[in-house]
């Protein structure tokens, strides 16, 4: 069998499981489209994910696990765009709170500003240490205060700073316009990646590991405690959507007559429609990604990526900038992690801090990785729709193995007690058993880098 054989074989088999939870009501197949379809939007945001991992791993060798940081700070773009601002949070104390920050990057600034600017001596651990000491001071007296007055504007429904409203008072006709919060998460994810490469990139291995690791649990820990930025664990909700709403759609009576002439019911037509309405968005965002990447990796640039990766030294001696490429792909890689963050947030129409979990936004994304093909951008798309599936469909199938395999037992019966309690782990068990597999008998992937 030809790889090209293998590859289209293997694409098709995943697209025949996704078809058969939507058609057909057989053993852990639900035969709904609704279902089907909520898959496969999350299965295109978990591609797009992996997509940005594989940017890092497969073209560069870096190995960044601090995924679930990245993907934070889109949702949180997607607050920042798409809310309406708090009445009167900036006169309160939202200024106050963008000066705190302005003292606080400035006396990070002068610091080192101080630190490359004086000779190496005491004097200068004096000045920087009286600078940090002096700056963290004043920094707190003037941000506290801010925060202090925003958090206590109607904190059960508001007090946060609120968003730019990007969709204006009729944010149901304009919701398509949160569609900007997309790429503006892409930046703001980039733009933390910038901070973290230019202190963390000279680590390697499992030391880089470590060390984005940290900082996306920093991320996670600001974004759940600081809830003038976005509520904390009390969460946003309410995000407008880029897709109609399906309550407007079922008292349109244009819509009313399609869903008939096509032998549907309002309710059903306007979940599938707006469903629908997301794959088609999600689709779009995920092709365009996957047409730059592979420009990318058959460009100049994307050998010479690859040639960092294989020997640093040589490429090192031939004159190519290791440390700035390393922190070019960190940026790219992280910016569409960002990307996909905002892009969820959106379609779960709320921002959730507490969510945002290492096993689902890290190792789930590396084990898509993996699977799928590291270095392959079309194996890391595969590998996301594959291992999504499997993350939905094997809970079921735990359930279905425990009520076969325990029968013929009495409901008090220690194996069916068992059983019942282990069908609840049975993800993990199924990750770690595919992981295995695929580095056993495939250790490239199911698409291997050609």
């Amino acid at each position: 069998m030809t790889l090209t054989m293998r590859n289209t074989l293997l694409v098709v088999a995943v697209a025949a499981l996704y078809i058969l939870e939507g058609s057909t009501t057989f053993w852990i197949f639900s035969g709904s489209w609704d279902s089907a379809l909520k898959m496969i939007s999350f299965a295109l945001i978990g591609s797009i994910m992996a997509l940005g991992v594989n940017l890092q791993w497969g073209f560069a060798g870096l190995f960044n696990i601090g995924i679930m940081g990245f993907v934070a700070l889109g949702g949180l773009a997607t607050v920042l765009i798409s809310m309406p601002p708090t009445p009167g949070a900036w006169s309160a104390g939202g200024w106050q709170i963008l000066l705190g920050l302005a003292l606080g990057a400035a006396t990070i600034i002068g610091a080192v500003f101080l630190f490359r600017s004086l000779p190496k001596g005491r004097k200068r651990s004096a000045l920087i240490l009286a600078l940090l000491i002096g700056g963290f001071f004043v920094f707190r007296a003037v941000f506290d205060g801010g925060v202090a007055a925003v958090e206590a504007i109607n904190p059960a429904a508001t007090g946060y700073l609120g968003g730019l409203n990007w969709g204006g008072d009729n944010y149901k006709a304009n919701g398509w316009l949160t569609i900007v919060a997309w790429p503006v998460g892409g930046l703001l994810a980039a733009g933390a990646a910038w901070i973290i490469g230019k202190t963390a990139l000279g680590l390697r291995s499992d030391y880089l590991a470590i060390a984005t690791l940290g900082i996306a649990e920093i991320i996670i820990a600001v974004m759940k405690n600081e809830d003038w930025l976005g509520r904390g664990v009390k969460n946003v909700v309410g995000l407008p959507r880029p897709v109609p709403y399906e309550a407007d759609l079922q008292v349109d009576p244009s819509f009313i007559e399609r869903a008939a002439s096509l032998g549907l019911d309002p309710v059903t037509a306007s979940t599938l429609y707006t469903k629908i309405g997301y794959v088609v968005l999600f689709t779009i965002v995920l092709l365009i990604l996957l047409w730059l990447a592979q420009r990318a990796l058959q460009s100049p640039w994307g050998r010479m990526m690859r040639a960092i990766r294989d020997n640093e030294v040589a490429a090192e001696a031939m004159g190519k900038n290791v440390t700035a490429r390393h922190l070019q792909i960190f940026i790219l890689g992280s910016a569409i992690c960002g990307i996909a963050g905002a892009m969820m947030t959106t379609l779960d129409g709320q921002l959730t801090p507490g969510t945002y979990q290492p096993l689902r936004f890290t190792f789930l994304i590396w084990v898509m990785v993996i699977v799928g093909g590291s270095g392959n951008n079309f194996g890391s798309i595969l590998g996301g729709f594959l291992i999504w599936w499997l993350w939905v469909m094997v809970e079921p199938l735990g359930q279905w193995i425990a009520q076969v395999t325990t029968a013929g037992f009495d409901p008090d019966h220690w194996f069916r007690i068992r059983m019942e309690d282990a069908s609840a782990h049975f993800r993990l068990f199924t990750m770690g058993l595919v992981l295995l597999l695929v580095l056993r008998f495939s250790p490239k992937g199911l698409m291997p880098e050609r």
